[in-house]
């Protein structure tokens, strides 16, 4: 099991910054891809930013050139590095792990969540 806590939500203007991480604990071993996604009200969770544990990083063309993910191996932390924030960021954001196991052929995919934290960006 993996335990994903996520932190540094908040309210900020437009224009603003804010840094999200994702303490994660438990068997963190052979995850093999940390991400973030959000969901605002009303919509679909979507993906927002991914890290792969060969360092590949996957971004949503919305923001693109505003956030970055990376992360801290020795602190088992993934963070969301948020600039040029628009209202249209709002929305609870979600850590995400992914831990892949092969059996008899096929490759699955185990999905660990974290509680969420909240992003509102006022114009």
């Amino acid at each position: 099991q993996v335990q994903l806590v996520e932190s540094g939500g908040g309210l900020v203007q437009a224009g603003g910054s804010l840094r999200l991480s994702c303490a994660a604990s438990g068997s963190t071993f052979s995850i093999n891809t940390i991400a973030w996604y959000r969901q605002a009200l009303g919509k679909q969770r979507e993906l927002v930013a991914a890290l792969s544990n060969r360092g590949r990083t996957n971004y949503t063309d919305s923001v693109k050139g505003r956030f970055t993910i990376s992360r801290d191996n020795a602190k088992n932390t993934v963070y969301l590095q948020m600039n040029s924030l628009k209202p249209e960021d709002t929305a609870v954001y979600y850590c995400n792990a992914v831990k892949q196991w092969y059996y008899s052929g096929t490759y699955y995919d185990d999905h660990y969540w974290g509680q969420g934290t909240q992003v509102t960006v006022s114009s």
